[in-house]
């Protein structure tokens, strides 16, 4: 026997009514958080979820030391992930990323030197934000590209090669800005 895959779902939610789709989306919307979570940034309100997002982010990524609450890296890459997933405006998603890259930035500037594994997480994520950035209204990039820039001149002296790499996505993305 064959494993199920989209199509053979894609097939039989085809042939179900309105009715019935609402229902089966109800079914799904009360099955666990995330459901909820992706529902709701999807059709409600995405600035709420965004909200709730970048809180996520900073807790993950510019945690309370002095209550001992470790870096949560691979959290705040999921958050950012499924909030993409929910919501297509690309402005979110240059504001996510950016915000991600900032927190983490700032906590290395405060804390000093993390690990290789944080930084490429960071790199990264200004490699994906550089890439939503670039495909924006150019009318729209400067804030964006104002902010990443910051982060680029901020990191200097920061180890492990993450400064080079930001300093080349930079360049590499916004030519004429060097």
């Amino acid at each position: 026997m064959s494993k199920p895959t989209w199509s053979t779902v894609k097939s039989a939610a085809s042939e179900l009514s309105q009715k019935e789709l609402l229902s089966l989306v109800g079914e799904l919307y009360r099955l666990s958080k995330g459901n909820q979570a992706f529902l709701h940034a999807r059709f409600a309100d995405s600035e709420a979820a965004m909200a709730d997002c970048k809180k996520v982010v900073a807790e993950c990524l510019y945690p309370d030391v002095s209550r001992d609450h470790p870096l949560q890296v691979a959290k705040a890459k999921k958050a950012v992930a499924d909030f993409c997933k929910a919501v297509t405006d690309p402005i979110a998603h240059a504001e996510l990323m950016l915000f991600f890259l900032e927190q983490g930035n700032a906590f290395t500037l405060e804390y000093g030197d993390i690990d290789a594994g944080f930084y490429s997480a960071l790199v990264a994520m200004a490699r994906r934000a550089a890439e939503v950035i670039c495909s924006l209204p150019v009318n729209l990039q400067e804030p964006f590209m104002e902010r990443l820039g910051e982060v680029v001149r901020s990191s200097s002296g920061i180890g492990w090669g993450y400064h080079d790499d930001l300093a080349d996505i930079y360049a590499a993305a916004f030519p004429d800005r060097r």
